[in-house]
């Protein structure tokens, strides 16, 4: 750190009975009451020095007592700096540094001790100091940036709060190795003090002993300042044009790391109830109020460019968000910066806490999640003239034009960053594993569930196990949907794309919709077939119809398809027991056909190839072997004779 020493003289400043005098050969004349304090001095040291304290001798009217007293209620900087500024006067020494140059420069300028009553007064000389020495050094400079917050109106109107901001925001601007940290930055060493008498700039050979280890070495530093201060000195780094923006980006990440706690969703919500409660909620409020205003602020200066922070950044951002209840405005913002790198985050990112679960609401906040697809696959498209409606509902707020011109640029980085193929497949996974976490919830509605597994193009994935993991999870949680509701669900999986494993577990899902299951006995026979070189056998007419009817060419088969990754025991499917035990999964099926059997409703019964009627159809599905590669050829051979003994 920094100091200057003025005056010479020992100090003789003492204290008796709450009274502040110095020691003199000359008895005192003067009484100034400061702060609650009484100081008994004299008139001819004080007075040459300060304007101020002339004027109200002059308007105090004279009394018998020896000694004049005057009230200074409102001084600045309170006692020590009225000390200070006294013993200036009698030229006792004093030492200066950026710890306490801001409340001597305040009580100074109240005391007028300017150069008008005697050359070389103490405000010439702190204003050499702070410019010269205090304002050269990185910590001086953030050190005095900090004090002010004492003194707001003052450090503003003597611009003092201005000329610190100015001073770190050039030197966080210039090349590190020009920056003189060897005074100042304490983590990189001990206590380095050097005197800057008379303003001048000692120990310059030392100036340069220690450099930044890296280009972002200033972040830590700053992120000691208080919400304003901050604001604007970082307004100040940004405008300058030359740091790069994931050095901001990083430079925010440590400040929100600083200032913002891990914050919990409130288990209980806060209502009436006894004084002790009612004053630890009034604390919680204030606490979130501040931490909201933290969060909102720092939104508000992340970089527009993508990639300047990371998106499980911005998804610590989005849950603390959530959690304060900040701004509609602030978490759409977070929102669609998160789908614009949305092939970075992982599950456990995604999962938003919803700060309605214990009212009876959602665990996790999927509408978040489902504006951050939409932005996602927004990717590369050009922008609408008009914003779109955004599926949460928020209310629109009037935005400042400092928010339109980042707007702006967050359209043109949306241009700039279409989603590669790679990123999709990297997000259809991460939608599909997410959709199996959230399928858990009682209270998730299906159309929330489809909305956000349809987002996904078809092309995006390449197979479907993950997601029928997640629709047989959904309809395990969810015991009481209807057949409507169910085949709703399964709209979106695509049989073709089943693995092995996967199809044999779903044969056998006694939660499926009929039509499901037989479209996996089909691919599976066909898929079975293709591997044996052999054919397809021909499909009875009814069958077909109730596969086309559904989409599907049975003359199309599917081809072979991966498995995907391992996923929660209590999910796995065993495709051994599958393979052992194929009578259950006709049995299922019988079952099904007895229950669902309005499900063929449609299908012509009586035509050539046919069932005949319900009964004999039961019958020729309950007939089907246990073999697979032979289970259709020998239910043509029963539906055939059927057929036969119908006509006659």
């Amino acid at each position: 750190m920094k100091f200057m020493k003025l005056g010479s003289r020992p100090d003789t400043f003492y204290s008796s009975e709450a009274v502040r005098s110095v020691s003199s050969e000359v008895s005192s004349d003067l009484i100034i009451q400061v702060k609650g304090c009484r100081y008994l001095l004299h008139k001819f040291p004080l007075l040459s020095k300060c304007i101020r304290l002339q004027k109200l001798c002059s308007e105090t009217p004279e009394t018998s007592s020896q000694h004049q007293t005057l009230q200074l209620p409102d001084f600045p900087g309170g006692l020590d700096a009225f000390e200070l500024c006294a013993k200036f006067c009698y030229g006792i020494t004093i030492t200066l540094s950026a710890h306490n140059i801001v409340a001597a420069r305040c009580a100074a300028e109240y005391l007028q001790m300017t150069e008008e009553v005697e050359k070389g007064n103490l405000i010439y000389k702190l204003e050499v100091f702070l410019n010269s020495c205090i304002l050269q050094g990185w910590k001086d400079s953030i050190v005095t940036l900090q004090t002010t917050k004492a003194f707001p109106l003052w450090s503003e109107e003597l611009g003092i709060t201005a000329r610190c901001i100015e001073a770190i925001a050039s030197k966080v601007l210039c090349n590190p190795s020009k920056v003189s940290l060897s005074h100042s930055y304490s983590r990189r060493g001990g206590r380095d003090d050097v005197s800057c008498n008379g303003g001048g700039g000692g120990g310059d050979s030392q100036r340069h002993s220690l450099k930044p280890v890296n280009k972002g070495w200033w972040a830590e530093d700053m992120a000691e300042l208080g919400l304003d201060l901050y604001w604007r000195t970082m307004i100040a780094v940004k405008s300058g044009g030359r740091v790069k923006s994931s050095l901001v980006g990083e430079a925010l990440k440590i400040y929100a790391a600083r200032w913002l706690p891990k914050i919990q969703v409130p288990s209980v919500p806060i209502g009436p109830g006894s004084d002790s409660d009612s004053d630890s909620g009034d604390e919680a409020n204030n606490s979130n109020s501040k931490h909201r205003l933290i969060l909102e602020s720092i939104i508000n200066l992340l970089p527009a460019e993508k990639g300047a922070v990371t998106c499980s950044f911005l998804l610590k951002l989005l849950k603390a968000a959530n959690i304060l209840n900040a701004s509609s405005t602030s978490k759409v913002d977070l929102a669609r910066r998160v789908g614009l790198q949305l092939e970075e985050a992982n599950v456990n990112d995604l999962l938003i806490p919803s700060v309605s679960y214990s009212s009876g609401g959602l665990i996790y906040d999927v509408e978040l999640v489902m504006i951050i697809l939409e932005q996602f696959m927004l990717q590369g498209q050009s922008p609408p003239t008009s914003p779109p409606r955004s599926k949460l509902g928020f209310e629109r707020r009037q935005r400042s034009r400092s928010a339109e011109n980042i707007d702006l640029d967050f359209q043109e980085s949306r241009r700039s960053s279409s989603a590669s193929h790679s990123s999709k497949l990297k997000v259809a996974k991460l939608v599909d594993s997410y959709l199996q976490v959230i399928a858990r919830d009682v209270n998730l509605p299906l159309s929330k569930f489809l909305v956000i597994a349809e987002t996904i193009p078809e092309f995006s994935r390449p197979d479907h196990d993950d997601l029928y993991r997640a629709i047989d999870i959904y309809l395990k949680a969810h015991p009481d949907m209807n057949k409507t509701e169910r085949k709703r669900l399964c709209r979106t999986l695509n049989c073709k794309k089943l693995s092995v494993e996967a199809c044999m577990h779903a044969a056998q899902n006694e939660l499926l919709p009929l039509r499901v299951v037989v479209q996996v006995l089909f691919f599976e026979q066909a898929r079975s077939a293709m591997a044996g070189g052999g054919k397809v056998t021909e499909l009875p007419s009814n069958i077909k119809a109730l596969l086309a009817s559904h989409g599907i060419n049975p003359s199309r088969p599917g081809a072979p398809l991966s498995t995907t990754a391992s996923v929660a025991a209590e999910d796995q499917w065993s495709s051994i027991s599958g393979l052992k035990s194929p009578k259950s999964k006709l049995s299922t099926l019988r079952m099904k056909l007895a229950e669902d059997d309005d499900d063929l409703d449609g299908v012509d019964l009586q035509s050539e190839g046919g069932l005949g009627s319900r009964s004999s159809k039961f019958k020729a599905f309950c007939a089907i072997p246990s073999r697979p590669k032979k289970m259709f050829s020998k239910f043509l051979s029963i539906n055939r004779s059927s057929s036969e003994k119908h006509r006659e």
